[in-house]
């Protein structure tokens, strides 16, 4: 089968194949005018390709791991069943570094909900009615873990 065919039956655009092609993920025969031939065996292992992309792996991840599927063995097993571990840990350690930021996130979010509450408690007056809070910036919105950036063109004060 031609390259658009193989790239409808697959359900991805013929600019992936050539990419994996140029990744050594794929190969295709030529015809004699030049025009790339494929097998039905092709079409699953795009979809092996892409199942793999959508387990956030790299094209030379996958790379290692295709002997796999290419030529089984205990051996090519063994390797590939290494590498999916390490590439599990890989991701769990992101997810737990996402985590932390969520986490850092809702603290500096409450911090902001619990100033712009005292913003609309009224101040008691020392010697009158209550008067409202004034409700310009103050630096108590910001936190120890959000520092003042200053613009690349900035200057220092003198």
């Amino acid at each position: 089968m031609r390259i658009g065919e193989l790239a409808a039956r697959a359900g991805v655009s013929v600019r992936s194949l050539r990419y994996y092609e140029q990744q050594g993920l794929l190969t295709s025969t030529r015809t004699p005018g030049g025009q790339r031939q494929y097998t039905e065996q092709d079409v699953d292992r795009v979809r092996l390709v892409q199942g793999l992309y959508a387990a956030d792996l790299s094209s030379r991840t996958i790379a290692e791991l295709l002997p796999c599927t290419d030529s089984p063995s205990t051996r090519n097993s063994d390797a590939a069943l290494e590498r999916l571990a390490r590439e599990r840990e890989r991701i769990t350690a992101q997810i737990d570094e996402l985590l932390r930021a969520r986490d850092a996130l809702d603290e500096m979010a409450a911090v902001a909900r619990a100033h712009r509450e005292s913003l609309l408690r009224p101040a008691p007056a020392a010697d009158g009615p209550a008067v409202l809070q004034d409700s310009t910036p103050h630096s108590s919105c910001r936190t120890r873990h959000s520092p003042t950036r200053r613009s690349a063109t900035s200057r220092p004060r003198r």
